[in-house]
């Protein structure tokens, strides 16, 4: 089975704590098969578990930004609201969702590039 970046920090976590997966998903107040089910990257990490893991791992700054790091490049999902959006917006929110899996490297480079700059 894989493991996203989250399920690593996880699995690192516990060891150096001496905890099995079965101690994360008492500790989540989930069952065992969820917290799997996220590690391995078939669900998002739920965002209330950010809070809990930094304490309970008494995680300091740096370990708290790669545990952010971890579950960003561990999402398998991303939700956009359309709620305040225009027409040209929303069509383009369903063309780019229609087209990402078709995307290569350089186009997807080149988007990127493109968004980067309306930041500056």
């Amino acid at each position: 089975m894989g493991y996203t970046k989250f399920g690593e920090f996880m699995r690192i976590q516990r060891i150096k704590n001496h905890e099995v997966m079965g101690d994360t998903a008492k500790l989540l107040d989930v069952k065992l098969p969820f917290v799997s089910t996220v590690e391995s990257g078939k669900r998002n990490v739920p965002e209330e578990w950010v809070s809990i893991l930094i304490e309970h791992y008494n995680l300091n700054s740096e370990e708290q930004v790669e545990l952010r790091e971890a579950i960003e490049h561990s999402k398998t999902q991303v939700k956009i609201n359309l709620a305040s959006a225009n027409n040209t917006q929303r069509r383009l929110a369903v063309q780019f969702q229609r087209s990402f899996e078709k995307l290569d490297e350089d186009t997807a480079a080149a988007i990127i590039d493109l968004l980067n700059k309306e930041d500056d």
